[in-house]
């Protein structure tokens, strides 16, 4: 087996770890800023602690250590091409809406959410407009 169809292969599953993060953790937003009670809110904070510190950070993380690797085992030069320049930006895209999770996440840990469920119902919309994009670009590499 080549190292690179191995990082490739790792990137992969670190990236549907991290999707499966980005399109969870607002949706326990939204329940969590229709929470009635101090209970459901305690349970909501535990979920949305865990969910950002020990699945979606390490699997960003991981996902950014293999796909630079992959870029290096197909060569640095590939970084000049357009569908590698539209999934880097899509990428940075993602890795900022990443953190403003966490601040939200943030936020709610301190009772102190602004947004409404309204708002991370739409908000929630962005990752998978973002993940069609790069699977497209990815798939059809645009010149």
């Amino acid at each position: 087996m080549s190292l690179y169809l191995f990082f490739k292969s790792l990137h992969l599953i670190a990236v549907i770890s991290w999707m499966a993060g980005l399109l969870y953790l607002p949706r326990i937003f939204v329940y969590h800023s229709e929470a009635d009670h101090d209970s459901q809110r305690k349970i909501f904070k535990t979920m949305e602690r865990k969910l950002y510190n020990y699945i979606m950070m390490p699997a960003m993380l991981i996902s950014w250590l293999f796909g630079i690797l992959l870029i290096q085992s197909l060569g640095f030069d590939v970084l000049f091409e357009l569908w590698m320049q539209i999934k880097t930006v899509a990428v940075v895209i993602l890795t900022y809406y990443h953190f403003t999770l966490g601040k939200y996440l943030n936020d709610f840990a301190k009772d102190n959410n602004q947004k409404t469920s309204k708002f991370f119902r739409i908000y929630n919309e962005i990752p998978t407009i973002i993940l069609i994009v790069v699977i497209f670009v990815v798939i059809f590499k645009p010149i």
